[in-house]
């Protein structure tokens, strides 16, 4: 409950909205019943990070079941149109400061379930390079993206022309690496 009256504030006023005060408020817990369960907003933000994976890899798996597109590119439309709809949401995952050990094997399932479907639909291009790099490349170029697209930085009507560069680059160069 505490979780998704964070994420409902962040998603309507922003996170710097989302105080303990303002959340027992709306729980209606006391304050130290709510530090009874969250050391505070830090650790709020860390759980719904870690529950944001989870949704991610979920949407991400299934959208790797839809027939009629290239994993590669359902990966890349459902992790931009994840991050397009709940952008509180996908701000306390990837770009506010949280203590979750990204790429470790100490992070939560729920990142290393996110990451595994992202690696799925990039193996299939890899060829001869590092399937987890590549991953993480692919990832950084969509977060790019996403951030980007957010912030009104990048021209709305040239999306499709992006995402198809990025997706081309992927499988060109697995095209030119061989021999």
């Amino acid at each position: 409950m505490i979780i998704d009256a964070a994420r409902e504030l962040a998603e309507e006023e922003g996170w710097d909205a989302v105080t303990t005060r303002r959340l027992a408020e709306k729980v209606e817990y006391s304050q130290p019943v709510l530090y009874s369960h969250f050391k505070g907003k830090d650790a709020i933000v860390r759980a719904v990070a870690v529950q944001g994976a989870g949704e991610l890899a979920r949407q991400l798996r299934k959208a790797r079941a839809i027939r009629g597109r290239s994993r590669l590119r359902a990966a890349a439309e459902t992790y931009l149109e994840f991050a397009r709809d709940r952008p509180a949401l996908y701000d306390a995952m990837f770009v506010q400061q949280v203590d979750i050990p990204f790429g470790t094997p100490e992070a939560p399932q729920e990142l290393a379930d996110a990451f595994g479907e992202l690696l799925a639909a990039v193996e299939p291009v890899a060829g001869d390079r590092d399937p987890e790099t590549l991953t993480e490349v692919f990832w950084s170029a969509l977060h790019g993206i996403a951030t980007l697209t957010h912030g009104k930085r990048l021209r709305p009507d040239h999306h499709e022309a992006r995402l198809d560069l990025v997706l081309g680059a992927l499988s060109l160069a697995q095209q030119e690496d061989r021999p």
